[in-house]
C-alpha cells in the first residue's frame, strides 16, 4: 500500500526530508527516488513462508529438549577418595593441576561446588565422574504431570 495515496500499489522507495517510504508510481515525484522495489511472484513467496515456517519449527524442536550439565551431588567425598586413591596430598594434587591448594580443601569439605571446568579438569586427572548431563524437556509440550524422581527448578538453582 503506498505509504502517501493509499493506493494498493508500491513500486518505489523514496526519500521524503529523512524518511523513507514506500510510494506507487503517482506519487514517486513528491521525494527523492531511491530504487524500484522488485515484485516478487506468488510462488516464491509461498516458498519463502514454506522454508521460513520450517525453520521455526525446526527451532521450537530443538527448544522441547535441552541438555544441563551438573555436578554430582556426592562431588566432595568422590574428590576425596580419588586423591587418597591417588596417595597424593591435597597440595600435591593443586600443584599437579595448577589450582589452590584452598580450592582442593574446599571441594573436599564441600564448602565450594566446582565450576563445570574445574570439574572437567578433576576428572581428567582423577579419572571420576563428576558431570552428569541432564535432559530437560519443555513442559508446555507436553501434559504429565512431574514424576518424584524428575528435575525441577529447585534442583537447578542454588539461593544463596
Amino acid at each position: 500500500m503506498c505509504d502517501m495515496c493509499s493506493s494498493k500499489e508500491k513500486d518505489y522507495k523514496i526519500e521524503v526530508e529523512g524518511s523513507i517510504l514506500t510510494v506507487c508510481e503517482k506519487c514517486v515525484g513528491f521525494g527523492k527516488a531511491i530504487g524500484r522495489i522488485k515484485q516478487e511472484l506468488p510462488e516464491k513467496k509461498k516458498k519463502k513462508m514454506a522454508k521460513a515456517e520450517e525453520k521455526a519449527a525446526e527451532a521450537r524442536a530443538k527448544k522441547e529438549t535441552e541438555s544441563m550439565q551438573l555436578i554430582v551431588p556426592d562431588y566432595a567425598s568422590i574428590i576425596s577418595r580419588a586423591r587418597q586413591r591417588t596417595g597424593l596430598k591435597q597440595e600435591e594434587l593443586a600443584k599437579k593441576i595448577a589450582e589452590k591448594e584452598s580450592i582442593i580443601h574446599k571441594l573436599e569439605s564441600g564448602s565450594m561446588k566446582p565450576d563445570i571446568a574445574l570439574a572437567r579438569k578433576l576428572e581428567k586427572f582423577l579419572r571420576i565422574k563428576l558431570v552428569e548431563t541432564v535432559e530437560i524437556g519443555d513442559s508446555s509440550s507436553s501434559n504429565k504431570s512431574s514424576s518424584p524422581g524428575s528435575l525441577t527448578i529447585g534442583d537447578l538453582i542454588r539461593v544463596r
